[in-house]
């Protein structure tokens, strides 16, 4: 299946499992496409995944209904955010084409925010879900100091803001990333010991009173 993006990407059969690891709802949106570089795999294939996406990020309203015309706009406004995005971490102009559709989208009404004991409660359709999306990647496109990086686990492609102190975070999510590479570094230790790995093996000694 083809969205739009500049590449065809996988459908994932069974249950869906999202992560809201990225600190902004516009770059969790963005995170719907896993692996962008090496073999893409879309978790948003048709208008139920992004009602359910909708539904578990607690920035957003509880419940949508998504037709087929808006699930497309809302794939439009997630590639335009990603691109922005890479504009801002290699420090390129952003391009006219993703302004226009990401201030486009902002530019629908806002969410009902109400208080209750629970905490804040947002509620609104799609169109409204749309805007606060792109309105929260406005804010965050647009502020100079804002640590904007990508996973170093190779192979993910998450994007998300660094707020630790020092900006020292490498993973996108510590349980979905982090642990794979401590693991995986664990493993290969362990692989070395066990054949007796010598990094100085293959070098042949100086006699001594030799250069």
């Amino acid at each position: 299946m083809t969205i739009v993006a500049p590449f065809t990407v996988t459908g994932q059969d069974g249950d869906v499992k999202f992560a809201f690891v990225s600190g902004n709802p516009a770059l969790d949106l963005v995170g719907t496409v896993e692996s962008r570089r090496d073999k893409p795999v879309d978790l948003l294939m048709a208008p139920a995944d992004l009602e359910e996406w909708v539904r578990a990020c607690d920035e957003l309203p509880d419940q949508v209904t998504v037709d087929a015309a808006a699930f497309t706009a809302v794939l439009e406004l997630r590639e335009a955010i990603y691109q922005l995005a890479l504009d801002r971490m290699r420090n390129r102009r952003f391009t006219s084409a993703d302004l226009d559709t990401v201030n486009a989208a902002a530019a629908g009404p806002v969410p009902t925010i109400e208080l209750s004991d629970d905490g804040l409660r947002l509620s609104g359709d799609l169109r409204t879900t749309q805007a606060h999306v792109a309105r929260s990647g406005i804010a965050m496109l647009a502020d100079l100091h804002t640590c904007l990086k990508e996973c170093g686990r190779a192979g993910c492609t998450r994007l998300y803001l660094d707020r630790s102190r020092g900006a020292r975070r490498t993973w996108c999510g510590m349980e979905s990333c982090g642990n794979r590479v401590k693991a995986s570094a664990y493993r290969a230790r362990r692989q070395a010991a066990a054949q007796g790995h010598d990094p100085k093996r293959g070098q042949v000694p100086t006699p001594r009173g030799r250069p």
